[in-house]
C-alpha cells in the first residue's frame, strides 16, 4: 500500500512490481499499438472528419499522462513492508469507523493512495480531512476531521486491519 509525505510514497514491493509492470506495457507494447491505430486512421482520409484519428490522439494522450504520472510516482516511491496488524490506523489498512458514535453509522475504506482506489471498497487519502483525522489512531480511539463547511465532525475507529488484495 502507499503512504506519502511530501515528495516520498511509501509502496510494497508487490505495489511497486505492479505498477513498474503497467509502466513497462504503457512505455512499449502500448505506445506501439496506439502509433499503429493513428498512423491507420491517419490514412482513411481528410483527418478533420475522421473520428477514429481525433480518438486516437486523445487516447494517446491519457495514456502519455498516465506514463508522466507512474515515472514520477515510482521515482519516488520508498519500497517498505505492509502496515503491521496492530491495531493502528496506517495507510494500507482498512478502517471501520463509526460517525458520532453511532455504531450503526459505519464506514469502512482503505486508507491508502488513489493508486489503489477500486471499485471494491472506497478509498481514502491519507492527506484526506478523514484521512488525516484517523491516521496513527488506535482502535477504540474517537478522532476529528474538519468537513467542508469547516466544523468538526468525530468518528470511533472500530477496526483497523492490513489490506490484502
Amino acid at each position: 500500500m502507499t503512504q506519502t509525505s511530501e515528495n516520498v510514497t511509501w509502496l510494497t514491493q508487490e505495489a511497486y512490481n505492479q505498477l513498474r509492470a503497467e509502466l513497462e506495457y504503457l512505455s512499449g507494447p502500448a505506445r506501439t499499438e496506439i502509433a499503429a491505430k493513428i498512423a491507420a486512421a491517419r490514412e482513411e482520409g481528410d483527418l478533420r472528419e475522421n473520428g477514429g484519428y481525433h480518438a486516437a490522439k486523445e487516447e494517446q494522450g491519457k495514456q502519455e499522462l498516465r506514463v508522466r504520472q507512474l515515472t514520477q510516482l515510482l521515482e519516488n516511491a520508498k519500497v517498505g513492508e505492509a502496515p503491521a496488524a496492530d491495531g493502528v490506523v496506517a495507510p494500507g489498512m482498512v478502517v471501520t469507523i463509526a460517525f458520532d458514535g453511532d455504531e450503526d453509522d459505519t464506514l469502512t475504506f482503505l486508507l491508502a493512495s488513489r493508486e489503489y482506489a477500486s471499485a471494491d471498497i472506497e478509498t481514502y487519502s491519507p492527506q484526506s480531512p478523514l484521512g488525516s483525522g484517523v491516521n496513527g489512531k488506535k482502535i477504540g480511539e474517537d478522532a476529528q476531521y474538519e468537513l467542508p463547511n469547516g466544523k468538526l465532525a468525530s468518528v470511533k475507529i472500530l477496526e483497523a486491519k492490513p489490506y490484502t488484495a
